[in-house]
């Protein structure tokens, strides 16, 4: 609101434009020495002051406190107190001396935050009259203060007021009712350095098929630590409704810095459980059974072209990484599937505790990322703290060479301590996720990201990784043998296209697919039970984001998972969904 009550009373550079043209000849600039001293003839204050006053009012930015109001700039206007500050203006530019003279004299002239002035910009009398009062304003300012002014500019105001009087009522009008709606928001905030967010998620939820055994199993098919061998393999396939909150509390002590901590519950269920596979899992699953509990708590804090984070708690690898995928990776807004979200093999590990930075180079054509979280890193325990419990370290090359393209090369090392093995971070076989028996293992992922924004409708999206799997140490519980020295491919890749504004705006039709990690060489030992993915397990995805107003988006999708568990011999498994967001 206050960003909307600043940009309605600062003009447009087609304002100021028009305005140039206006009082051109009576306001053409001296030289540097002469700057502010006026040419011509000039008129007393009071009579000047008598002339103006006699019009419709507007309060200015200038009459409240913009200490506050002006914080966030990002996307508004810019005070110009020199011409050299605009970028595309030039002397030779035909209204150069208008301009200047209105920069440096009257100092009613703003910029884009980019300091240009696009002067070639067409502007409507609305605009026009906001910028025109603008200058009033300063130059009733001026003379309260017993600066001379010319005649000539003051009869030039004189008749541009009088033209200009029914937009000026208007704008007056809109600006009272601003100030009196920004007043009553300053009164009622939640904080005036913290903001609350809420989202809750309602999802409906079903799945079909059959519960998936993966090649380790075949024989004593155990699910999940059930022996199955006399049980159903069909899934649990009972529809669900359940739901999900999330309440940020995002606080801001200096304007661009910010401390989240977030609050969280739900009763969202894990398909795995049912499946038999983690891969039929949803991308926004929170099994907590209504349990409250305090999730994100970290902190981030810019520095010129340097970004830093620290966090105490759930701090992910993805908060501070560019994992690309812009309308699919969120949870409460982006796939239904927890693996099309984004790449499990770069963006997933151990994480929540510890630090990452970021620094822009070249225009922020290209950003280079670092991290260091570890899973238990508050803890004291053997085989546990910020360094020698499981872990997750890496870097991160990101270049954005134009608006509507962007790649990410990325390297993630990952240490997974013994019982506590996840290579493929749930989002693959138990093979891939654990092929060592659950030896201490280390994981060296390499990957690439990639977004193309193809034209206004369609984006496309697409990753792929390789990770080498390296055993540290005995397994247990399979005889407790020595791991250490084997290896394991690892393999993933994904893609995406979205069509934005599908029969209305704002809505994002997007489908998909890849595969899961899988683990397609596993050195063994002899007596070991099948080590590798049989069969390669893919994924295909598609969703419709429809939004029903601006706070309730509407989400239909569905997923269906190909040889589940890298096993041909299992059904396919569907997952359908209908998740409602509130925000």
């Amino acid at each position: 609101m206050r960003k909307l009550f600043s940009q309605c009373l600062k003009m447009t550079s087609g304002v100021a434009a028009l305005s140039m043209i206006a009082a051109q000849s009576a306001i053409a600039a001296p030289d540097e020495s002469q700057l502010n001293q006026p040419q011509g003839e000039t008129i007393s204050p009071e009579e000047a002051l008598g002339v103006l006053q006699n019009r419709p009012t507007l309060k200015t930015p200038l009459n409240r406190d913009t200490s506050k109001q002006f914080r966030d700039t990002g996307s508004g206007m810019s005070q110009v107190t020199s011409i050299s500050e605009l970028r595309d203006v030039s002397p030779t530019d035909w209204a150069y001396e208008a301009l200047r003279s209105l920069v440096e004299r009257y100092g009613c002239i703003v910029g884009y935050p980019d300091r240009t002035f696009r002067g070639n910009r067409a502007t409507s009398r609305w605009e026009f009259a906001a910028g025109l009062n603008a200058c009033l304003n300063t130059i009733e300012r001026l003379l309260q203060e017993n600066v001379a002014v010319l005649r000539e500019d003051i009869e030039k105001l004189k008749r541009l007021a009088q033209e200009f009087e029914q937009e000026l009522m208007a704008l007056k009008a809109r600006v009272d009712n601003l100030e009196s709606r920004v007043s009553f928001l300053e009164d009622h905030q939640f904080s005036t350095t913290t903001k609350l967010k809420g989202e809750v998620l309602f999802t409906f939820s079903s799945a079909s098929g059959e519960r998936a055994i993966d090649s380790r199993q075949r024989d004593a098919i155990f699910n999940f630590g059930a022996d199955g061998r006399r049980a159903t393999r069909r899934p649990d396939d009972n529809a669900t409704l359940a739901f999900r909150t999330r309440l940020n509390f995002d606080s801001s002590f200096y304007g661009k810095d910010r401390l989240r901590v977030r609050v969280q519950t739900g009763t969202i269920p894990r398909w795995d459980r049912a499946t038999g596979t983690t891969m039929a899992r949803l991308g926004h699953d929170a099994s907590d059974d209504a349990d409250v509990e305090l999730n994100d708590v970290y902190y981030r804090f810019p520095i010129g072209k340097f970004r830093g984070w620290v966090g105490t708690n759930a701090l992910d690898i993805d908060n501070i990484f560019d994992v690309g995928n812009p309308f699919l990776a969120s949870s409460g807004s982006g796939a239904l599937s927890r693996f099309i979200r984004r790449n499990p093999l770069l963006f997933r590990g151990p994480e929540g505790i510890g630090a990452g930075a970021e620094y822009k180079f070249w225009d922020d054509v290209f950003v280079v990322r670092g991290l260091y979280l570890a899973d238990n890193g508050n803890s004291p325990d053997l085989g546990e703290g910020l360094f020698n419990g499981s872990y997750s370290t890496g870097g991160q090359l990101s270049i954005y060479p134009t608006d509507s393209l962007d790649i990410s090369f990325t390297y993630l090392f990952s240490h997974f301590t013994a019982d506590d093995v996840n290579t493929s971070s749930s989002n693959g076989s138990r093979v891939a996720s654990d092929p060592f028996f659950d030896a201490p293992t280390n994981r060296d992922s390499y990957g690439i990201t990639g977004d193309w924004r193809i034209n206004d409708t369609f984006h496309l999206h697409a990753t792929g990784a390789y990770a080498l799997a390296r055993a540290q140490g005995f397994a247990n519980p399979a005889n407790g043998e020595d791991r250490r020295g084997l290896g394991a491919d690892l393999w993933t890749w994904a893609a995406i296209l979205s069509a934005v504004d599908i029969f209305k705006e704002g809505a994002v039709l997007s489908v998909g697919g890849g595969q899961y990690v899988t683990a397609e060489r596993v050195e063994t030992l002899p007596g070991d039970l099948q080590s590798i993915d049989e069969d390669t397990p893919y994924i295909i995805e598609a969703q419709y984001k429809f939004p029903l107003t601006d706070g309730i988006l509407l989400t239909p999708g569905f997923y269906v998972v190909i040889n589940p568990e890298g096993n041909e011999d299992n059904n396919s498994i569907w997952v359908g969904a209908l998740r409602t967001t509130f925000n």
